[in-house]
C-alpha cells in the first residue's frame, strides 16, 4: 500500500474542509469575476441492436439523442442542487453534444459550459454528461440492459485562479 509522505506544506489544501475537518463550502467571496470553461466527455457503450434502434429512431420513448441533450442541459443548470457544495453558477453556455459512432455501438457524450463568475464550471460540465448518459440509458434499456456508462471525465477547463488545464490525448478548449 502507498503511503503518502508529503509534509502538510506539499500537499494540496482541502478547500471544503474548515481547520477542524468539517465540511464546508468554499468562500468564493474576495475572487474576481472571470471568464471560465470547461469540457467533460463521456460515452455509452451498448449492444449492436440498440445502438441501431437510436440510429433509427425506434426507441419506443422517442428520440433518444434529442431527450438527452435536454437533459444534459437541465441538469448543468440544476448541478448546485445537486452536489451539496457546489454554488450556484450563472451559466452563458451549456452545450451538450453527442455522437452515436459509425463503427462502433457507442454514443459519444461532450459537454461544454461557460460563464463568468467567481468559480469555475467543472461540476456543471460533468453533471451536464452524466444526465445525458444516464438518458440515453433510460431511453434505450427496453433494448438493452447491459450498456456502459464511462468513462465520464473533465477534460479541459480554463479561467480562475488555477488556470487552464488540458488532460493528457483529449482535445481541449478551442481544438474542435
Amino acid at each position: 500500500m502507498a503511503t503518502n509522505k508529503k509534509s502538510a506544506r506539499e500537499r494540496p489544501k482541502l478547500t471544503h474542509i474548515d481547520r477542524r475537518g468539517r465540511i464546508k463550502m468554499v468562500d468564493v467571496g474576495g475572487k474576481s469575476v472571470t471568464r471560465r470553461e470547461a469540457i467533460a466527455r463521456g460515452a455509452v457503450t451498448m449492444s449492436v441492436e440498440a445502438a441501431e434502434a437510436i440510429r433509427k429512431s425506434h426507441l419506443r420513448k422517442g428520440d433518444a439523442l434529442a431527450a438527452a441533450r435536454l437533459a444534459g442541459i437541465m441538469a448543468a443548470k440544476r448541478t448546485h442542487e445537486l452536489i451539496p457544495l457546489c454554488h450556484q453558477v450563472p451559466l452563458e453556455v451549456v452545450e451538450v453534444e453527442l455522437t452515436l459512432q459509425a463503427t462502433r455501438p457507442v454514443v459519444e457524450i461532450e459537454a461544454r459550459v461557460a460563464t463568468s463568475a467567481k468559480t469555475g464550471v467543472e461540476m456543471e460540465a460533468l453533471v451536464a454528461v452524466s444526465a445525458a448518459a444516464l438518458t440515453i440509458y433510460d431511453m434505450a434499456k427496453a433494448v438493452d440492459r447491459e450498456m456502459i456508462i464511462g468513462p465520464i471525465r473533465l477534460v479541459a477547463k480554463r479561467g480562475g485562479r488555477s488556470g487552464e488545464f488540458i488532460r493528457a490525448g483529449e482535445r481541449g478548449l478551442g481544438d474542435g
